[in-house]
């Protein structure tokens, strides 16, 4: 089984052909059907390993949306951080709900 290890918006991602993962908001074409994600770190396909320095050349992910890119935008879940200062009568509460793309990983090429 063929896997890959990506690295996209400071965040990295292991991930198969198939698999369906939320990456950071990037700024995508409205009518792009896929995205190429080209920071591959790390590749396996049972038998062999590549390793990249940080990166490997010629190495890149291939991944498509479920529907159209704008609709590929599904919202985390809501976080409410909280600000408090003991005996000083001040306290904060605000609420936060990130963004992500919704991508379908269709073909790991190394």
């Amino acid at each position: 089984m063929m896997y890959a290890v990506i690295e996209q918006g400071g965040k990295q991602y292991k991930v198969s052909q198939g698999d369906v993962i939320n990456i950071e908001l990037t700024e995508v074409d409205a009518d792009a059907k896929s995205i190429e994600l080209g920071k591959v770190l790390f590749v396996s396909d049972g038998s062999e390993i590549k390793i990249g320095a940080p990166y490997l050349e010629g190495a890149k992910v291939l991944a498509s949306f479920k529907k159209e890119a704008q609709d590929a935008v599904v919202k985390g879940p809501k976080l409410y951080p909280t600000y408090f200062r003991r005996r000083k009568n001040s306290a904060r509460k605000m609420g936060h709900r990130q963004k992500y793309l919704q991508v379908i990983i269709d073909t790991i090429e190394a």
